[in-house]
């Protein structure tokens, strides 16, 4: 039978999640109840409970109980939960988590349900649901339900919402039983990951189409932060054969300050991995922001470019561009797998060209001067392609390169694409 793993803090909510167990078995499942409440009795109802649960981070419930630091108490039940539920789900006793819970129980049910592969449902009602959710979901498959109404006690509205939060766990978690008994699809294509943004598409399509018709599976992540951190996260996970990074616009937000940002190690786990990997400069002319109010005012005098009510676009400087060049050859001179870098030398997006609002070539080759410098000597092969990066037979070739690259690496002959 499908089982739902229910995880909360019994301490606060013991009375709700019996209300959960009592739905999730009328809806066909077993359920296994998992405590995170540092001050939880917990009497009858948990079946891990939580000084097990403090036992799997490699601590104890009584000091935690003592010291009076909630904040610490949380992180050690969170990392406690993430282990937990890992091994039920390793064991074959988990088809679905379910959690709900207001800042703190989010937080640790967050930490369980980010330690679970993609593809395992994982559904979370949080008081935080509404707000900046970042947290909760980061870069997993999370299912995020608003609880309307504060998670202390049942009445018409929380039942009304915790009912259809059991209906859907129950629901996706007996598909995700059947899933697993049903035969596995043959489907021995290799996974490729690439970055794309809405200036970049005609190149990652025309990448992506090429890369599919020589038998891969293409995923590709959005370069809004989130998607950078996803793919990196897939890449260290070694899931990916190879890496088609042509659109490297967070690192931009990340040392300009912008919101897209996907943290300091965003072009590191392909190489760290020794992933074949081919990079390009792809929206590296542009750093994001918010609506126009948004734009802080040190950026006053900048090129921006209102792209969209809730987008606004900041050209990088000349400086900027360099910085990013050199940092660029710092992380691919590091990389332990081949590396092929293209450089579109007649504009990195599809408004930097000719006649764009972010034409500015000597900021561009600002970038590609620094980006050569840094690699000298690396083994990291530069090709420096006469076009802009959406046009026309860059994506493809780029797209060839890295298939060159795979099958190099795997000592198969090259399969040479048209």
């Amino acid at each position: 039978m499908a089982t739902v793993v229910l995880v909360g803090t019994l301490d606060t909510k013991e009375q709700e999640y019996r209300w959960l167990r009592d739905e999730l078995v009328a809806g066909g499942c077993d359920v296994t109840t998992v405590d995170v409440g540092t001050f939880s009795g917990g009497a009858g109802l948990a079946d891990v409970g939580s000084p097990a649960v403090a036992e799997a981070a490699g601590s104890d419930l009584e000091p935690l109980r003592d010291a009076g630091d909630r904040g610490a108490a949380m992180e050690v039940m969170a990392a406690g939960a993430a282990l937990v539920v890992r091994r039920l789900y390793e064991r074959g006793a988990l088809h679905a988590v379910l959690a709900v819970g207001g800042s703190s129980g989010s937080a640790v049910a967050a930490r369980a349900l980010q330690a679970l592969p993609i593809g395992v449902p994982k559904l979370l009602v949080s008081t935080m649901a509404s707000g900046d959710v970042r947290p909760y979901v980061g870069e997993a498959d999370v299912t995020l339900m608003y609880s309307v109404v504060d998670i202390s006690g049942l009445n018409s509205v929380s039942r009304a919402v915790l009912g259809n939060a059991a209906a859907a766990a129950a629901g996706m978690a007996l598909r995700y039983e059947r899933r697993l008994a049903e035969p596995a699809p043959n489907d021995e294509s290799r996974l490729i990951g690439t970055s794309m943004f809405g200036v970049t598409t005609p190149a990652v399509d025309e990448a992506r189409e090429h890369l599919t018709g020589l038998g891969y599976q293409v995923l590709v992540f959005h370069a809004t932060g989130s998607g950078g951190r996803a793919m990196e996260a897939l890449a260290e996970s070694g899931m990916l054969a190879g890496v088609l990074d042509l659109t490297t616009t967070e690192l931009a937000d990340d040392l300009v300050g912008g919101v897209l940002s996907a943290g300091p190690d965003r072009l590191e786990a392909a190489g760290r991995r020794g992933i074949p990997q081919v990079v390009s400069v792809g929206a590296l002319d542009m750093v994001n922001f918010g609506p126009r109010r948004s734009v802080p005012d040190r950026f006053a005098d900048r090129r921006l470019l209102v792209h969209n009510p809730t987008v606004t676009l900041m050209r990088t400087t000349r400086a900027e561009m360099a910085t990013l060049g050199a940092r660029i050859a710092d992380k691919l001179s590091r990389a332990t797998g081949p590396v092929e870098v293209f450089l579109p030398t007649k504009g990195v997006s599809a408004i930097d060209v000719p006649g764009g609002p972010f034409q500015d070539a000597e900021a561009d080759a600002a970038c590609f001067r620094a980006l050569i410098a840094g690699l000298a000597g690396s083994g990291v092969t530069v090709h420096e392609i006469d076009a802009s990066i959406n046009d026309s037979g860059f994506g493809r070739r780029a797209a060839q390169a890295l298939h060159e690259l795979i099958t190099s690496a795997e000592g198969a002959p090259t399969e040479q694409g048209d």
